[in-house]
């Protein structure tokens, strides 16, 4: 019963193993000598100026949740649009109300000022 996915089996198991064994021999060949030049922040080749600790807005988290809402809507939107004539009247249907869901929500968070960046 399980023949079919053996091999998918193996095959994560393999990847698993594989990066166990990078990590230890990473640890146990790898030198370490931390500096404080190491310990600091880097970004883009210029020092930090002020706390590394920053908070970010709350709007950043919720754009970035509507991008990734919005994003996946093309993932069901793509094979939706390989099989749309298969589907017929009734996909199309159910693919304007997932479409009309996620345009009212959309639509929402515009109004209630979650893309506004002050």
């Amino acid at each position: 019963m399980l023949d079919p996915y053996l091999g998918i089996l193996i095959l994560g198991l393999v990847g698993v193993l594989n990066a166990a064994a990078m990590m230890g021999v990473s640890h146990l060949v790898g030198s370490r000598r931390p500096t404080p030049v190491k310990a600091s922040p880097y970004e883009s080749g210029i020092p930090p100026l002020g706390s590394t600790r920053e908070r970010f807005s709350v709007n950043f988290y919720i754009v970035a949740m509507l991008f990734i809402v919005l994003d996946i809507e093309t993932l069901f939107l793509i094979p939706w649009a390989v099989i749309f004539r298969e589907l017929g009247m009734v996909g199309f249907l159910e693919m304007t109300a997932f479409l009309a869901v996620l345009g009212v929500g959309l639509v929402y968070a515009w109004k209630k000022g979650a893309l506004e960046w002050d």
